[in-house]
C-alpha cells in the first residue's frame, strides 16, 4: 500500500521547537520518521512525501531514512508550498493510480488507526476518513480542528467552522484517485484547494466515508501546547499493559513511564536499559547475601528499582520504534538470571542466620517456583486471550515476586518471604497448569 504524507508547510506556530516542523524531535523521534514508522508497522510499504519549505533540508533526511528502514520513500517538491495542502496532494498525481494512505506529516497516531482503515471495503471513487467522535477529547485544539458531520458512516459537511458536528478529522485518509478531480472541482467551482474543500464535494456525491475509531490516540502536533500534549498522549499509550501485574500497574509503570521520558531524549538502548536492570538485581543479590538488616534493606530497594527500570526497556522500544523479538528474549533471559540471583541472595542471607536444610530447600522451591511462574506465563496469556476471553485483573507476575522481596527485606523477614514466594509461586504455576488442561 502507498502513503502519501503532506510536508510542504512552514509550520511557523512550532518554531520555537525548530525551524523544520517535520524535523522537530517528539520523544526523541522526528515527528516526520514517527509517521512514517507508524504506517510502516501498519502496513504502508511504499511512501510519497510532499516537500515545500525548507525542502532542502528535509529532503535528505527522508532519503537517509528510506535508507535505514530499507523502505522506498520519494520526495516530491511543491514550490507552491504557501498554497492550501490540496494542492500538495495534487503534486502527487502522476505517481497514484491506485487507493493510496494519505497522512499528515504533523499528526502523531496510534499504528492501529491505519491498520483498521485499511480493512474498510472501498470502492472506485471513495476517499474514507478516520473520525474521532470523542467531541470531548481534551487532546483536541477546538479553535483549529477540522470538524465532520456524519450520518452513519457517510460525511455530510465537513470544516473547521461547523457548527453541528459530531466528530473530528484526524488527518488519516484512504483514498482513490478519485480524490484529484474532487480536488480540481473544489479549486475550480468554490476557488477552495484544502483538502476539506475536496472533502465537501465528496460528501455531495455520496462518496465521502467515515470509519470511527475513537478512544485511540492521535493528536495533531501544530504548537506548543499540543506538542506537549502528544508527549504526555504518547507516554499515557504505556499505562495498562494486558500483561501488567498490580505492581506494575500502580508502581512500577507510573515509575517507568517518567524514567523512559527522559532516556528517549539519549543514545541508550533497550537492551543497555535490560542489561543495567540485571547489573542493579545483581547488586542488590550481593547486598542480601552480604548479611545485616541494612544490607538487607538496601538490597531490596535495589531489587525494586530494577524492577521499576526492567519496565523501561520496552517502553522506551515502543516510543522509538526499536522493537525487536530479540530484544524481548534478551531481556526475558537477563530476568531470569535475576531472579535465581536474588532469590539465592535471599536465601543465603536467612541461611547465614539459621543454618539449616529446610532453609535451602525452601530457597529451592522459591526458585523454581519463579521460574516455572514464568515459563507458563505465555501460553496461559495466549489461552486466556483465546479461549477464556480475559483473565483476572491481579495478575501473578515478576513485578509481585520482587515487590515481596522488598517487603521481607523491609520486614526482616526474608525466611517468611521465601517461603510465601514458594507457596504462591508453585500453587499459581500448578492453577494455570489446571485451566490449561480444562479448556485447553
Amino acid at each position: 500500500m502507498k502513503c502519501l504524507i503532506l510536508a510542504a508547510g512552514q509550520g511557523s506556530r512550532l518554531q520555537q521547537k525548530g525551524e523544520v516542523k517535520p524535523l522537530i524531535p517528539l520523544l526523541g523521534i522526528p515527528l516526520i520518521e514517527r509517521v512514517i514508522r507508524s504506517a510502516h508497522h501498519a502496513g504502508a510499504d511504499d511512501f510519497l512525501v510532499v516537500t515545500g519549505y525548507q525542502s532542502e533540508k528535509l529532503k535528505p533526511f527522508i532519503t537517509q531514512l528510506g535508507e535505514r528502514l530499507n523502505i522506498p520513500i520519494t520526495c516530491i517538491h511543491n514550490e507552491e508550498w504557501e498554497q492550501e495542502n490540496g494542492l500538495s496532494v495534487l503534486k502527487a498525481r502522476d505517481f497514484l493510480q491506485e487507493p493510496f494512505l494519505l497522512l499528515m506529516a504533523d499528526h502523531v497516531f496510534d499504528p492501529e488507526w491505519v491498520r483498521i482503515l485499511l480493512r474498510h471495503p472501498l470502492k472506485e471513487g471513495e476517499v474514507v476518513l478516520c473520525v474521532d467522535q470523542d467531541i470531548h477529547n481534551p487532546l483536541i485544539d477546538m479553535e483549529d480542528v477540522t470538524r465532520v458531520k456524519m450520518e452513519s458512516d457517510r460525511i455530510q459537511a465537513i470544516g473547521k467552522g461547523l457548527a453541528d458536528y459530531n466528530a473530528f478529522d484526524t488527518g488519516i485518509f484512504l483514498c482513490t484517485p478519485g480524490i484529484f478531480p474532487a480536488l480540481e472541482e473544489s479549486a475550480r467551482k468554490h476557488n477552495d484547494t484544502t483538502l476539506s474543500g475536496a472533502g465537501r464535494v465528496l460528501a455531495a456525491a455520496g462518496r465521502f466515508h467515515a470509519v470511527p475509531v475513537t478512544g485511540r490516540f492521535w493528536m495533531d502536533v501544530d504548537s506548543p501546547a499540543a506538542f506537549k500534549k502528544a508527549a504526555q498522549g504518547l507516554l499515557g499509550q504505556l499505562r495498562n499493559k494486558a500483561t501488567d501485574g498490580p505492581v506494575s500497574r500502580y508502581l512500577n509503570r507510573p515509575l517507568s513511564i517518567r524514567i523512559s521520558g527522559m532516556l528517549v531524549h539519549t543514545p541508550v538502548t533497550p537492551n543497555q536499559i535490560s542489561f543495567v536492570s540485571f547489573l542493579l538485581s545483581l547488586l542488590a543479590a550481593g547486598f542480601f547475601a552480604y548479611g545485616g538488616y541494612l544490607f538487607l534493606v538496601t538490597g531490596g530497594l535495589l531489587a525494586q528499582f530494577a524492577s521499576v527500570i526492567d519496565g523501561c526497556d520496552g517502553e522506551v522500544a515502543r516510543l522509538k520504534f526499536q522493537q525487536s523479538d530479540y530484544g524481548g528474549w534478551f531481556d526475558a533471559v537477563l530476568d531470569r538470571y535475576a531472579d535465581a540471583f536474588l532469590l539465592f541472595g535471599l536465601t543465603w542471607h536467612a541461611y547465614e542466620a539459621q543454618p539449616e536444610g529446610f532453609i535451602l530447600l525452601t530457597g529451592f522451591m522459591a526458585i523454581i517456583g519463579s521460574f516455572m511462574l514464568s515459563y507458563t506465563a505465555d501460553k496461559y496469556d495466549h489461552l486466556m486471550h483465546q479461549k477464556i476471553g480475559t483473565g483476572s485483573p491481579f495478575r501473578l507476575g515478576r513485578d509481585v515476586r520482587v515487590f515481596l522481596i522488598l517487603l521481607g527485606a523491609l520486614f526482616n523477614q526474608a525466611l517468611l518471604t521465601l517461603a510465601v514466594i514458594a507457596v504462591v509461586m508453585n500453587g499459581e504455576t500448578l492453577r494455570r497448569v489446571i485451566i490449561c488442561r480444562d479448556n485447553g
